[in-house]
């Protein structure tokens, strides 16, 4: 489970570290195959905030769907394991390209009656800004097939 956090905060970086055009050294330009060793055990690291959205701002879809929140994400490890395996399930179920199934199925934990693992064992509304931040992370993963 540590190397599924470990796997997001490495996508995250390398994410901003090419974003960002840093890439003035003359060696060349490699995937990390490692984190530092002092990697947060928890998905809780500010990188996995969206970079186009302000603090405490969250984006709705035209569907009324939240899909991104202005808040770091933060979960524990079991947490975010459970909500992107509970996703890549629910996805391989409807079958067809998982990114599809991203809003679809933020639609069904938003609005679900019931609450599970995909939601941290909450209704979404109870969820701290940072715990929808988490999940939305968690199921960005499960569409790239990156539970663990």
């Amino acid at each position: 489970m540590l190397s599924c956090a470990v796997r997001v905060v490495a996508v995250i970086v390398m994410g901003a570290a090419a974003s960002a055009g840093c890439s003035s050294s003359s060696e060349p330009a490699s995937p990390s195959s490692s984190a530092p060793a002092s990697a947060p055990e928890s998905a809780s690291a500010p990188p996995a905030t969206s970079a186009s959205l302000a603090p405490d701002a969250i984006a709705v879809s035209p569907g009324g769907v939240t899909t991104k929140v202005g808040a770091p994400a933060e979960s524990t490890e079991d947490d975010y394991f459970q909500a992107c395996r509970t996703a890549r399930t629910w996805m391989d179920q409807q079958g067809g390209d998982p990114k599809t199934q991203i809003e679809p199925y933020l639609k069904t934990l938003q609005s679900a009656p019931t609450v599970g693992p995909g939601d941290f064992d909450k209704r979404w509304s109870e969820l701290s800004a940072g715990q929808q931040s988490a999940v939305i992370v968690a199921v960005e993963a499960a569409a790239d097939a990156l539970c663990g």
